[in-house]
């Protein structure tokens, strides 16, 4: 008697580990790095690089197996991706791969041929896409991050009050539901410092802009708050952007977003020039946190 999980484990991890393995060295990572990022010893990685392990070739032509390693290793190697997406990603994949007629059910039925009397149809419930979601959007964050970080001048942008970057799920309702930096990005002498990596709800005041222009109209899924100056609209426009001002006087800053949307869904950045004990400040809104991030990054 043999289990898929067996054809999983003896048949598909050993190839797909193998690809990912050659992919993050090609990528640069180091013997030992590719062993951390995998969970796996030197001497696995050593015999993946030399060749050691055999590769089915049926999965090594898989389009759909070339392209999750390729993703994986891109993520992986620029710390873009969590371990949790990645595990995730596989599951999927492996998921995907053991419905009836796929590559990994073919081989169980060729191990238990009996498996063909029963018209083979081992159904497999779709992994859960709410966890794989949350990950891509920290994932989206992290690398809108690694833009800013590496952004010439981005530290002179940052208002007094700090800047963040954050990002909200495709049905956002709550701040619980948008991803951000815990505290606040915030210039350390010329640079752009970042505390700690993205998590859910820990942004309340960003947040709470993106859902606001969501209720106004906005297709926006991410946004970033920087400092106003004159010149910086006057950019935006020159580039193409629409802008709505607003004004926070006598109504909350959402209640006020969400009306300066209202008369402009396309806007891409929203901003009110300040008043007493008030910053003067400029959302800036776009479909993720890395196209934010390099719409900031080109306003320099």
């Amino acid at each position: 008697m043999r289990f898929i999980e067996e054809v999983v484990v003896d048949e598909f991890l050993p190839t797909f580990r193998s690809m990912l393995a050659a992919d993050l060295r090609e990528r640069g990572l180091t013997q030992h790095q590719v062993a951390e990022a995998l969970g796996i010893s030197q001497s696995a990685v050593s015999k993946y690089a030399h060749g050691d392990i055999e590769r089915r070739e049926t999965f090594v032509e898989d389009e759909r197996v070339q392209e999750t390693v390729e993703r994986l290793g891109a993520g992986l190697a620029t710390e873009s991706m969590s371990t949790v997406q990645a595990l995730i990603e596989v599951e999927i994949l492996i998921r995907r791969l053991s419905r009836p007629g796929d590559h990994i059910a073919a081989l169980h039925e060729e191990l238990v041929p009996a498996l063909r009397e029963y018209d083979y149809d081992f159904r497999v419930e779709a992994h859960d896409s709410d966890v794989l979601t949350r990950e891509r959007v920290r994932s989206s964050v992290r690398r809108g991050i690694r833009v800013l970080e590496h952004a010439s001048g981005f530290a002179t942008m940052i208002p007094d009050v700090g800047s963040n970057l954050v990002e909200c799920l495709p049905d956002a309702e709550s701040v619980e539901d948008v991803a951000g930096v815990p505290g606040r990005i915030f210039d350390v002498k010329g640079r752009t410092e970042v505390p700690a990596e993205p998590e859910f709800g820990v942004s309340e005041y960003v947040a709470t802009v993106l859902l606001a222009a969501r209720e106004g109209g906005s297709d926006a899924r991410a946004a970033l708050n920087v400092a106003y100056d004159d010149a910086l609209i006057d950019r935006l426009e020159s580039m193409g952007h629409d802008t709505a001002s607003f004004d926070v006087e006598g109504r909350s800053t959402a209640v006020a977003v969400e009306r300066a949307v209202a008369s402009n869904p396309d806007a891409t950045a929203v901003y009110q020039t300040g008043g007493f004990g008030v910053e003067p400040i400029v959302y800036l809104l776009g479909e993720s946190a890395s196209d934010v991030a390099g719409l900031a990054r080109d306003l320099r």
